[in-house]
């Protein structure tokens, strides 16, 4: 059974409501039908009902178990326009008109589920990231004690011979362009629970450089080296299991041989299921490397460090992609309801 298999699995057992912003994209209309068919939960579609249903009449899709909501015309436009008039952010931006920005369906969406009407949201296959990461930003909380938002990518390889059977963590690959050391490390922790959430494993996460263990120096690595010291201080306060070595290269952290010549003492070399990239560019570059270059299936990017799931797409994801990525922030609703019983459901201030 894949990796995916397994998600679909555990969803099937505990059925999750995704918020689709972009309602009448093909794409998205045709995921939606087969997430309701598969019994996964309900998928709910924003914008206007005509389109929706012209779109699911040629895609030859069946709306019966999924729900369509129009923002412009929602019963709980009046209420979510009032509850972004109460934020101290829009107060400030001398904005007179709540009701144009509620109506964008990417708000909508994030007030849905930072109000628990929907169990998490998937967005992005027709946008630019920022028109979905700025509301996500501005009206889900952020998880407690995290100060960076994230995001991470699951690659499944057909090869299994690397990772968790062939399960590989990336991060960050979508959103902090240069991370400070304390947003390393947080990356990494946070990362390394999604590999738990999803996989039930004792996560293995390498801090990734271009020199393994002193056989460079530079400011670089210098960050590396102190982000992974923070990251297992970090989890140790939060008692969370995991392994966590830097700097390392990336062929010492998956290939055992040169893992015991380069670093014969660490928990992580060789053996990694969670890769760390010291930035933005590195971890985008790497990451699309894998997915041009193997076979391989790559869900993302989930987002990390909100208190509710959600995910931002690539504008070229498949339709499996999607259903895959739909599936996994509904697998982590379940989780964050375990973790996180006492957080409420206020908006931020």
């Amino acid at each position: 059974m894949t990796f995916i298999d397994t998600v679909f699995e555990k969803l099937e057992r505990h059925p999750k409501r995704i918020v689709f912003p972009e309602g009448s994209e093909e794409r998205i209309v045709r995921v939606a039908g087969t997430f309701a068919s598969r019994k996964l939960g309900i998928p709910i579609l924003l914008g206007r009902r005509e389109e929706i249903e012209a779109v699911a009449k040629k895609e030859k899709v069946d709306l019966k178990r999924v729900m369509i909501i129009d923002p412009t015309t929602a019963d709980d436009l009046p209420v979510f326009c009032d509850r972004l008039e109460q934020l101290d952010r829009y107060r400030k931006m001398n904005i007179t008109d709540s009701k144009a920005i509620m109506t964008n369906p990417n708000y909508f969406g994030a007030m849905m589920v930072q109000y628990g009407q929907a169990d998490g949201l998937v967005g992005g296959a027709s946008a630019y990231s920022s028109a979905l990461l700025r509301p996500l930003l501005q009206l889900i909380k952020p998880l407690p004690n995290v100060k960076v938002i994230s995001s991470a990518l699951v690659m499944e390889m057909k090869d299994r011979t690397h990772g968790e059977n062939g399960v590989l963590f990336f991060a960050d690959c979508g959103v902090v362009p240069d991370p400070s050391v304390e947003q390393l490390a947080s990356i990494a922790v946070q990362t390394g629970k999604l590999c738990r959430q999803m996989t039930g494993v004792k996560p293995r996460i390498a801090m990734l450089s271009y020199s393994t263990k002193g056989s460079a120096k530079s400011p670089s690595t210098e960050k590396v080296i102190a982000a992974t010291a923070l990251a297992k201080q970090k989890a140790s306060i939060e008692m969370v299991e995991m392994e966590i070595d830097g700097e390392l290269q990336v062929d010492t952290a998956l290939n055992p041989d040169l893992a015991n010549r380069k670093a014969p003492a660490s928990l992580v070399a060789g053996r990694a299921n969670v890769l760390i990239f010291p930035d933005l560019n590195s971890g985008n570059i790497g990451s699309k490397l894998v997915q041009m270059l193997m076979e391989v299936e790559s869900y993302g990017q989930i987002l990390l460090g909100l208190s509710k799931p959600a995910a931002e797409l690539s504008r070229g994801a498949s339709e499996e992609n999607i259903l895959g990525v739909a599936c996994i922030v509904g697998l982590q609703a379940i989780e964050y309801r375990k973790l996180y019983p006492t957080e409420s459901t206020d908006v931020l201030k």
